[in-house]
């Protein structure tokens, strides 16, 4: 007997609250998240922010003010943010919105944790790092 694939929950409604500075995101299993900008901008899925493997990761700062000045669909599976800053590479698919909203209380710890051991703080301004570029953005 196989197993069948884990059916992953389905938005239902994207609502953006600027003046809040939070996506809320309502999914078909009767989850509701309201997710921060900030958290959102931080995490970001794309190679800009997450680099190219384990370890790469750059370390987001200065994000706390940020807003979602527009957001597109991407077919049936995502929405792609584009922020006040510029940042505007990251797809968000359903699954990881999800995760995002589900493990906020985690993944904040995990960012401040990161700032903690970089000696910096939410609002410094982010370092430039000099010869790290991947030539895609």
């Amino acid at each position: 007997m196989s197993a069948q694939p884990a059916r992953k929950p389905q938005p239902t409604e994207l609502t953006v609250h600027q003046s809040s500075r939070q996506l809320e995101v309502a999914f078909d299993d009767g989850a509701r998240f309201r997710i921060p900008f900030e958290l959102m901008r931080v995490y970001s899925p794309s190679a800009e922010v997450q680099g190219h493997g384990p370890g790469q990761e750059v370390l987001q700062t200065g994000k706390r003010d940020v807003t979602v000045e527009t957001i597109e669909p991407i077919g049936h599976y995502a929405v792609q943010p584009h922020f006040s800053d510029g940042h505007d590479s990251g797809i968000f698919t359903w699954e990881y919105l999800y995760r995002l909203g589900s493990q906020q209380d985690a993944l904040w710890q995990r960012y401040e944790q990161r700032l903690a051991e970089a000696g910096l703080g939410r609002d410094a301004p982010m370092q430039a790092k000099a010869g790290k570029s991947c030539g895609s953005h």
